[in-house]
């Protein structure tokens, strides 16, 4: 009796030591992780995660365009393109100025990618999930562009169609440059603000329509500046750019349009950009809004492409 006794005891401890290390092999094969280096430091992320907090638009696309879920967002001032994030289907994250702290908690996300405007808070959104910076870097904007998607295509198994998504892009891209060279025209790219206009140029967060797709500016000496160049309508007729591109940023905040009001007045139309019919309003939902993604990006090359048809 004794003895039977004892091949119980040793047959309990056989079958608990059993499952024991089946529930620490299945815990082990769960996380399989990669290490990700970003502008903010280096973190390392689980791939394939399941819960994840979005605070840039332009990865929201991109994410968006591949099929990937996110759990949560910031869902003021989203372009209208993606606007499926505004449904309670998606929690809402406060704002892309103002992060929700305790919401984020709550969600304990396995992953929360950041860019410039949540710069500042990554310590504090990093102690709370892993964090990862993807903004883009306008000086290297395809370079920085490809990059993100590099990141992306590792953390979420996804290089395959990056690649050929990406394919796509550079095609266009390229006839972008064809006409652009055959047309040699120079532009001045301005950002209407209520009754106040900046200008940008090379290097510049809509510095990608020199730098990339291949149109002069009309002036290189516009200082580089998240805000632009403060100038007047005085300079813009002193120019007198062939091509004037307009971005509204009253329609991207959601106000009402008044970029057309504003842009053509008395002095624009003295110069050849007006003359020739040649004032394009570029979408502020890609161009302010969310630059840098795989759709925003594209059709922002198709735009252009446009505008030199």
């Amino acid at each position: 009796m004794k003895s039977l006794i004892r091949l119980m005891v040793v047959f309990g401890v056989f079958v608990a030591l059993v499952a024991c290390s089946n529930g620490n092999n299945s815990e082990g094969s769960k996380g399989e992780t990669v290490v990700i280096e970003h502008e903010l430091g280096e973190t390392e992320v689980q791939v394939n995660p399941e819960k994840v907090v979005v605070f840039d638009f332009g990865t929201l696309d991109t994410l968006d365009k591949l099929g990937i879920e996110v759990t949560a967002v910031p869902q003021g001032n989203i372009p209208s393109y993606l606007d499926k994030y505004e449904s309670d289907d998606y929690e809402n994250v406060g704002s892309l100025k103002e992060p929700d702290f305790e919401k984020i908690a709550q969600i304990d996300p396995d992953l929360i990618i950041i860019s410039g405007r949540q710069s500042e808070m990554y310590d504090e959104l990093q102690e709370l999930g892993d964090t990862i910076y993807l903004g883009i870097d306008t000086n290297r904007y395809m370079d920085s562009f490809k990059e993100n998607l590099g990141v992306i295509g590792e953390i979420f198994e996804k290089e395959s169609e990056i690649k050929d998504e990406l394919a796509d892009i550079e095609q266009t891209i390229e006839q972008v440059q064809t006409k652009a060279e055959e047309a040699a025209e120079e532009a001045l790219i301005i950002l209407a603000n209520d009754d106040k206009i900046s200008a940008y140029g090379p290097k510049s967060r809509f510095g990608i329509i020199h730098d990339v797709f291949g149109i002069p500016a009309i002036d290189e000496n516009i200082e580089v500046s998240t805000h632009g160049m403060n100038i007047s309508f005085e300079h813009v007729e002193k120019e007198d750019p062939d091509i004037l591109y307009v971005v509204d940023r009253s329609a991207a905040i959601g106000e009402e349009s008044s970029a057309k009001q504003i842009v053509e007045n008395k002095l624009t139309e003295r110069t050849k950009a007006y003359q020739n019919n040649r004032i394009y309003y570029l979408n502020p939902d890609y161009w302010y809004l969310s630059g840098g993604g795989l759709i925003s990006v594209s059709e922002m090359a198709k735009e252009i492409e446009e505008s030199l048809n």
